[in-house]
């Protein structure tokens, strides 16, 4: 099931970078291809024009008389036939050409457009279409100029076909160029993410994999894997500091405590005595403030994952109940364990009763004298949650975040140093579980993944 949950993302994610970078290229073909079509249709119509323009000025420039035979002579040089010209009268009324009249709607010395004509020496046509333009003469006579379409729009025709069967292929190949980027771009960043999620879990010996010829992404791979190393490095020296400082310290006191246990069976003075018990109470309580210390580094390493098994909670429920009900009755409270939900979990199970142990302990040390302790094991929404709720007021808001803190002591008058809680923090996430502490009241729980059914 986390299988599955886990390689939903990174499909999305490869068809995301795939979809966008496909996206991209696929406008870019298509921009490309409408430029095309747009440059070359306007060039016809360009041409046109100046052809247009040209005609306007040399008749204009031309005697009445003159027009006619030189206008018969264009026509005659014409002779794929697929211009047009005429000359009208004032009255519209036809003077010479092969248009038999002027298209409806003509306006005299606006741009170009197309209509349809109807021309005269065309056999077996008696309309066609054509870009034309109509310009005034000195005399008020006007003159025609056209050109037929009917080339053009084949020429049109062959480059719109062109480009369609040059675009399916250039669709299809970014299509593939995308999806293949994009799924590379996603891997790579997935081996990002997934060595961050095992950096984060305690693992800080992965390192991203760098080819011989590294590209960008590779040298970057190469820099963070420096990083990692170095991050190694001061995590082994500061870990190294922390037990160095425990066993120097667990050495002395022990060989202290042993010193004062051989006085003491020769000591007769009972002050002697009663001071020697209370210097190695102290020494006790010392020498579980270092084994609490590494046990919380033991933790940190991750170091006792190779040992978890399967872990009935509410059973070890039960027996955290059924561990401390002599102390609860001894203190005069009440201590209750109510089981919603079994549930199993991969996990320790010394380490789950030693933080559920501590829960309990709080509980009672923190609750109303006479007052009831309750464990709860319940599902809650796709979670298992294990809860240890007393009738105090609970941990205030503005403690939450320091109560999990080594040494951190919300109330100095009670005993302990402060590590029970950072314990219990510690197995919490080793075991993917959280503590929460609730909004109001005093329940603490820890809250974890329902195991599958």
């Amino acid at each position: 099931m986390s299988s599955k949950s886990s390689a939903d993302p990174r499909a999305r994610a490869t068809w995301r970078w795939g979809g966008a970078i496909a996206f991209l290229l696929v406008a870019q073909s298509l921009v490309l291809a409408g430029l095309f079509w747009l440059l070359a249709s306007g060039a016809h119509r360009r041409e046109s024009e100046r052809s247009f323009q040209q005609d306007c000025s040399a008749f204009a420039h031309l005697a009445g008389t003159l027009r006619r035979s030189e206008l018969r002579e264009a026509l005659t040089r014409d002779i794929h036939r697929n211009r047009f010209l005429a000359l009208f009268a004032r009255d519209g009324s036809l003077i010479a050409g092969n248009v038999a009249a002027l298209p409806a709607a003509t306006v005299v010395g606006a741009a170009s457009f197309v209509a349809a004509v109807r021309p005269t020496e065309l056999p077996g046509k008696d309309s066609d279409v054509a870009r034309i333009a109509v310009c005034a003469m000195p005399d008020g006579a006007r003159l025609l100029t056209g050109v037929d379409l009917d080339d053009s729009q084949e020429a049109l025709r062959v480059i719109e076909q062109s480009l369609v069967f040059g675009l399916l292929p250039g669709v299809l190949l970014a299509i593939g160029i995308g999806l293949f980027a994009g799924r590379r771009a996603a891997q790579q960043v997935d081996a990002v993410r997934a060595l961050t999620e095992r950096i984060v879990a305690g693992d800080l010996e992965r390192r991203l994999p760098v080819g011989e010829n590294p590209d960008s992404f590779g040298l970057l791979c190469a820099h963070i894997n420096t990083m990692l190393d170095r991050i190694e490095a001061l995590v082994v020296e500061m870990r190294g500091v922390g037990d160095d400082i425990a066993h120097q310290l667990r050495t002395p006191l022990t060989r202290l405590r042993a010193r004062i246990e051989r006085g003491l069976r020769d000591l007769g003075n009972p002050s002697s005595k009663a001071t020697a018990d209370a210097s190695l109470a102290e020494i006790d309580q010392l020498l579980g403030i270092v084994a609490a210390l590494l046990r919380i580094r033991e933790l940190g390493d991750h170091a006792r994952r190779s040992r978890f098994a399967a872990v009935d909670l509410g059973r070890l429920a039960q027996d955290a109940c059924d561990l401390h009900l002599p102390t609860a009755e001894d203190r005069g409270m009440t201590l209750t364990c109510v089981v919603e939900s079994n549930g199993v979990v991969e996990g320790d199970a010394s380490l789950l009763m030693e933080a559920l142990s501590n829960l309990i302990d709080n509980a009672m040390k923190f609750g109303p004298p006479g007052g009831r302790v309750t464990v709860t094991v319940r599902k809650d929404r796709g979670s298992i949650v294990i809860a240890v709720a007393d009738e105090g007021d609970g941990v205030p808001v503005g403690e939450r975040a320091l109560v999990t803190q080594r040494f951190y002591r919300g109330r100095h008058d009670c005993e302990g140093a402060g590590l029970g809680l950072s314990l219990v923090k510690a197995i919490a996430e080793l075991h993917g579980f959280t503590l929460r502490f609730a909004d109001t009241g005093s329940t603490a729980s820890l809250v974890g993944p329902a195991p599958a059914v």
